[in-house]
């Protein structure tokens, strides 16, 4: 196989799984950083030793958005800390059509919203869920139950 080919390959699969990876990428971060985060993912796995050996191509794209996810929220909240440390006041953003809600959904941890949204609008069973993230299906279990009775108690439903 000559490396044009392999690129024309990884053009494909990239091309059958873009808009995906973005909307998953838009629920985990928001639309801003989405396309960043999918962009990241994409080129970090490509560039992986492993990703001529991947079966489920999908499911690592997902699984490498949802890490890429993590490490955007992870510098993110290093860089808020400081800011709001040198400012002396916390950040304002602009409220949302249900601020309440967006809110709510904003404090669930980048691995319960993945679940959230596969599972409720890529209606995926749990298994398939599993199976994009790279963890078990009692593990999908426990981050739903966990995200709805988070989301219950915050928005007192």
């Amino acid at each position: 196989m000559t490396i044009d080919s392999e690129r024309r390959s990884d053009a494909e699969i990239y091309a059958a799984h873009a808009v995906d990876l973005v909307r998953f990428a838009t629920v985990l971060v928001g639309p801003v950083d989405a396309q960043d985060v999918v962009s990241s993912a994409v080129l970090r796995s490509l560039g992986s030793p492993g990703w001529s050996k991947v079966q489920n191509h999908r499911g690592y794209l997902h699984q490498a958005v949802a890490n890429e996810a993590r490490n955007l929220f992870r510098s993110d909240g290093r860089r808020r800390k400081g800011e709001v440390r040198l400012s002396g006041q916390p950040m304002v953003s602009l409220p949302e059509f249900r601020p309440d809600v967006l809110e709510a959904v904003e404090t669930l941890s980048v691995r319960q919203r993945a679940v959230i949204y596969l599972t409720y609008w890529e209606d995926m069973t749990n298994q398939m869920t599993a199976d994009s993230l790279g963890i078990s299906a009692g593990s999908v279990r426990r981050h739903l139950a966990r995200a709805k009775a988070h989301l219950r108690r915050e928005l007192h439903v």
